[in-house]
Formats: C-alpha cells, sequence, structure tokens
C-alpha cells in the first residue's frame, strides 16, 4: 500500500471523527440526541437514508453480482420504489401525529408497552448481530491494506505470538473502524450521524465514479465494447419472469419480495424510520423518502454498470488475472472491485476509493448505534424510570447506551473472525426473518381496531413459528421472508381475535 493512499485513509477517518464530534455542543436534551430537534432540511436526510442503506458488502458484492450474472438485481430495487410509496401513504402521516422518539411507541400505543418491548427488543437483538458482522466485513478490507505493508505480520506475530497473523490485524481493524465510528457518534448524534452520511454519500459515489472512469479508460473499445461483449454475454438482462419460490432476484420476487422488504426495513424499522421523525413535517420526510428512492436506483446502476465493465475487462484483457480472484475453482465475485481498486487505480485515488468503502461501512453503523441507544432508553429506561430525571441524565445514558452498543458490536465483530462464512450469511440473514413478523404487528395497528395485545403475540409467536419452519425446511428464497412473516402474523392474529374476541371500542370497525 502506497504511503500516500493510508495518510488520504487516516486523514479521512480523522476527519469524519472531528466533524461528527463538533455538533456535541448542540445538545441539550435526548430529542437533541436522537432527533436534532425536528429541523434537519429534506435533502439531508434524504442523503443520509441512502447512506444508510448502502454497506461495504453494497459496495463490493453489487459489481460482483453484475460479474457473474447480470442486471437483474435491479428488480428487487424497482420493489424498493413501490415500497417507499406504501410507507409514505400508509406509515409517514401516523408519525407525525404525536412526538415520537422511537416508532415502536406506536406499537406501545395500540398494544400496550409489552407489545412495544417486545418489537424493540428483537429490533435491539437483530441490529446488533447484523451490524456487528457488517463491522466485520469491513475490517476485512482495512486488514487486507495492512497485510499488503512491509513487516506487518511479523509485527502482528510480536504481538500475539503463535496465532495465525490474519487473525489479531483483523482484531485489530475492526477496533480501529468500530471506535472512529463509535466516537463521532457518542458526541455528535443524529445531527452527527446525517451530516456525516451526507459526506460520505459523496465520498463512496464519487470514489466508485472515479473507478468507474478509470476502468472503462482501460477497455481499449471504449462502451462500445462493453455494450457488445456485455450483451452477448447476457450481462444486460434485466427482467427474469421466472415463477419460483426458490429462486432469488426474479421479476415477482423483485417486485413483491421487494416491495414487502422495504416497507418493513423503511417503514418499521426504527434504524431508518428515526431519519423521518428529523424533519420539520410530514411533507419534508415523504420528499426524502420518495426521492431517496430515484437516487438508490441510480446508484445501484452505477454498481451493476461497473460489474458488467469488470467482466469484459477480466475476460478480453487480463484472463490472467482472474485466478487472483478464484478459490479452488470458485470464482469469488465480491473481491474482483477490490482487487481492481488496490492494482489499478493511482496512488492517493487507491486512498480515496477505500475511504469511500469505509464510508459505506461508517454511515450504517453509526444508524444503529443511535437508534439503539434511542430504542433502549425511550422503549425502556424512560418508562422503567417514570420519566422523572432531568434532561441532563437522559442525555448522559443516551451516550452511555451508545457506548454499550458499539462494545456490543465489535465484540460481534471479532467473534465472527473465528466464525465461518456460512455462520455469518446465517446471521445476517435474522433480518430479513424478523421484519416481516414486526410489519405485520404494524399493519394490525393500522389496519384493525379489534385485534388486542393477546391476539397480537399470539400472531407473533405463530408467525416466528412459521418462518422457522420455513427457514429450515424449505427452499424459499430470503426475498420472500418478509411477506410470508407479515401475512402469517397478520392473519393470525386477526384470526385469534374472531375466535375470542374482546369488546371492541364504541363505533369501530374489523
Amino acid at each position: 500500500m502506497h504511503p500516500l493512499d493510508l495518510s488520504v485513509l487516516v486523514l479521512y477517518l480523522a476527519g469524519i471523527v472531528l466533524f461528527g464530534a463538533y455538533f456535541s455542543r448542540s445538545h441539550k436534551t435526548i430529542q437533541d440526541y436522537f432527533i436534532s430537534g425536528r429541523n434537519l432540511p429534506w435533502w439531508a436526510i434524504m442523503g443520509s437514508i441512502v447512506a444508510t442503506e448502502t454497506s461495504t458488502v453494497t459496495f463490493i458484492s453489487v459489481p460482483g453480482f453484475a460479474y457473474g450474472t447480470n442486471l437483474t438485481f435491479l428488480q428487487l430495487v424497482m420493489g424498493y420504489m413501490i415500497g417507499r410509496l406504501v410507507v409514505s401513504s400508509l406509515f409517514i402521516p401516523s408519525y407525525f401525529k404525536g412526538q415520537l422518539l422511537t416508532v415502536y411507541q406506536l406499537l406501545g400505543e395500540r398494544f400496550g408497552s409489552p407489545v412495544k418491548r417486545l418489537a424493540s427488543g428483537v429490533f435491539l437483538l437483530t441490529r446488533s448481530l447484523a451490524d456487528g458482522f457488517r463491522l466485520f466485513a469491513t475490517g476485512l478490507v482495512l486488514a487486507a491494506l495492512l497485510r499488503a505493508m512491509p513487516r506487518t505480520d511479523e509485527l502482528a506475530q510480536a504481538w500475539a505470538p503463535g496465532i495465525d497473523p490474519t487473525y489479531p490485524i483483523l482484531a485489530l481493524s475492526v477496533l480501529v473502524i468500530g471506535l472512529a465510528t463509535l466516537i463521532y457518534t457518542y458526541y455528535g448524534g443524529m445531527t452527527a450521524v446525517i451530516w456525516t452520511d451526507v459526506i460520505q454519500l459523496t465520498v463512496y459515489v464519487t470514489g466508485a465514479v472515479i473507478a468507474a472512469c478509470i476502468l472503462l479508460g482501460q477497455i481499449p473499445g471504449g462502451w462500445s465494447e462493453v455494450a457488445a461483449i456485455g450483451g452477448e454475454a447476457g450481462r444486460f438482462q434485466l427482467f427474469d419472469f421466472s415463477v419460483s419460490l426458490t429462486r432469488s432476484y426474479t421479476f415477482w420476487a423483485g417486485i413483491i419480495g421487494g416491495a414487502f422488504l422495504t416497507t418493513a426495513t423503511h417503514g418499521t424499522d426504527q434504524l431508518m424510520v428515526q431519519r423521518y421523525f428529523c424533519a420539520a413535517n410530514e411533507h419534508d420526510a415523504r420528499k426524502a423518502l420518495l426521492w431517496s428512492g430515484a437516487v438508490v436506483f441510480l446508484q445501484f446502476v452505477l454498481f451493476l454498470i461497473i460489474g458488467v465493465m469488470l467482466f469484459v475487462y477480466y475476460t478480453q484483457h487480463a484472463p490472467g488475472e482472474i485466478s487472483e480472484f478464484t478459490v479452488d475453482g470458485r470464482l469469488l465475485t465480491d473481491r474482483i472491485f477490490p482487487y481492481f481498486i488496490v492494482r489499478h487505480l493511482p496512488p492517493g485515488l487507491v486512498g480515496l476509493v477505500l475511504a469511500a468503502i469505509f464510508a459505506a461501512a461508517m454511515s450504517t453503523l453509526s444508524s444503529s448505534l443511535n437508534s439503539s441507544s434511542a430504542a433502549a432508553v425511550n422503549d425502556f429506561y424512560v418508562p422503567a424510570t417514570g420519566g422523572s430525571r432531568t434532561d441532563r441524565h437522559y442525555l448522559n445514558v443516551s451516550r452511555g447506551m451508545t457506548v454499550v452498543f458499539g462494545l456490543v458490536q465489535m465484540v460481534v465483530a471479532v467473534a465472527a473472525i473465528w466464525l465461518s462464512s456460512r455462520v455469518v450469511d446465517e446471521v445476517l440473514g435474522i433480518a430479513s426473518f424478523t421484519n416481516g413478523l414486526v410489519l405485520g404487528l404494524f399493519l394490525l395497528g393500522t389496519l384493525t381496531t379489534r385485534v388486542d395485545q393477546r391476539a397480537a403475540f399470539v400472531g407473533l409467536l405463530g408467525g416466528a413459528a412459521l418462518m422457522l419452519w420455513v427457514k429450515l425446511f424449505t427452499g424459499v428464497s430470503w426475498q420472500w421472508y418478509v411477506l410470508i412473516g407479515s401475512v402469517a402474523t397478520f392473519a393470525l392474529a386477526w384470526g385469534a381475535s374472531r375466535i375470542a374476541p374482546t369488546e371492541a371500542p364504541a363505533g369501530s370497525g374489523s
């Protein structure tokens, strides 16, 4: 690794930490810390939604997807856009009927505190696990760079004698990225999260565009060659109308499954919903959400086109290098884009694009820490203390919980070093497993009036049992999980309310 690239990376991490810490002086209450006083511009919230939706895995995996297959990933993104329309019309109006700090307070008002705490607890568990593994994935990138530097393995052996140098180097990488993210989130709260997200969105999109331009310049025939070779190889196929629940990235799985997935993640998950609370009004929140869909679509088009260009470059002009990301005859497509960045970008630009990869990760991790702290404090601690403590006390507790969840995620990431990739994949799939259950609860709260707390618990437990069976004993694609989980939870709760109904409020409907 060139010293200039390392300097760019270090300066970026230090700058982000200082920038985020700058906002600490504006916080007096937990409302300031978690929702920025409800005065942030819609376009900044929009940028934060996009940045949070994009992780390191997205940055390196989506180009790899197009390299190995085609553009059918965009069918899922189309579903994302439909889901945003549902959230903007069905859920966002209810977010501005009161002074909410977490989305799960709505469940508390409708079904009671036990349901609120259960949904919030599920969120905290899945966030800690899934984002801990995302931190691990980002640490892999930094560890690979450190191992490329002189004497790194020797120093690692001196630090941890008798242990494979990969482990201490990766642990150090996880701690560096985790601590940098934790520090600016601790001091700056949601204001720092959103404004640093805007910067990080700019950095990683700029990095991707620069890498794409350099890549295109190394293909002698330019875009004409990419279009011809890629088209002949089927890399520009956009639609797959196959009807199968076991296949991912079909038109039906993308449009229907993607719509339900986004309705859950952007409508009932504190990680995203907390951003709407930062808007001045319902109109700004809706505008931020809908515009983020357009930006996300264009962003994925960019990443997928990079993947097609990588396919043309390596198969036509550098076939000898394909062995560098082939293990035991299996092509590891996630390694292709990082490999090109390190091998073919000039010094300085490598550091910028690597900073972009870290930006994609840190935007998701910082959001996770702040939203987890918000859920823990507002859904558990404040009710436990009766809201009787001072604003300064609750603000200090909120910052303390940010540290707790930051440490938990770092522990999960370090533990992941010793786990197989299959275990990692299974844990990352938890979010899809649980999102449908929580969405089912929100649909019950929004669309019914007779379903009570008891029926809601019946629906939740029954939906979880069904999802466990689907996960363990069927080959159904994860893209259908949210649909199955939400429909099962809704139907079972509704059925339970009919079998043993409670007295409905006067004038209520079904």
